[in-house]
């Protein structure tokens, strides 16, 4: 049985809600799954129709075979005013082909965010961004309060999702944060790789 793909799909400014990203897909692959990450373009970019330019550092931009091929999907932006950012719902927002084509029924999924402070808008960005997953159909993996971190943590963390508390000046993920990202990754991938063993 070949590994399922999840794709971890964000939009980052100034690089917390990478980190993010990078941690989950570390933990797909602790999962047993295989890790695609993409991005998304500025706004500027989609107005000026350079979508298919590939950006100067990090993953590609994302396409919508992406979405087809995936078997799961981790998605992540920053906080903006308690809503994802507008280069992700952009994308979003040009996904009605694949929602009319089904390409996302019945594929797990998460989100992610990162804030500048601890109570940024943190889970209502989140919900945000459940709310186009739900209309495609998808499977939402929160986080299980089984995780330890999830009960100690001062920082980031939420059963809705992983979250990052970045502070003024982009800090790195703490300890917990770190742990609650793997955790999410590795639970994606599980849950990714029955679905795919039940549908055999």
């Amino acid at each position: 049985m070949m590994k399922p793909e999840i794709l971890v799909l964000y939009y980052s400014r100034h690089g917390s809600t990478t980190q993010l990203a990078q941690a989950i897909a570390k933990g797909v692959e602790i999962g047993g799954a295989i890790a695609r990450v993409r991005t998304v373009p500025p706004v500027r970019e989609y107005q000026s129709e350079a979508i298919q330019a590939v950006p100067s550092d990090g993953p590609p931009f994302v396409n919508k075979q992406d979405l087809v091929d995936c078997q799961g999907l981790a998605l992540g932006s920053p906080t903006r005013f308690g809503n994802m950012a507008a280069p992700l719902k952009v994308f979003l927002d040009s996904t009605s082909d694949s929602w009319l084509k089904g390409h996302l029924i019945d594929k797990p999924c998460c989100v992610f965010t990162s804030t500048s402070s601890q109570h940024g808008g943190q889970e209502t960005t989140l919900l945000s961004m459940m709310l186009p997953l739900l209309h495609h159909g998808m499977i939402v993996c929160g986080l299980p309060y089984s995780e330890p971190a999830l009960h100690d943590t001062n920082t980031g963390g939420t059963p809705y999702g992983v979250t990052h508390v970045a502070g003024q000046h982009n800090s790195t993920l703490s300890q917990h944060e770190q742990q609650l990202a793997l955790a999410q990754g590795k639970r994606l991938a599980e849950v990714a790789r029955r679905l795919q063993r039940a549908n055999q």
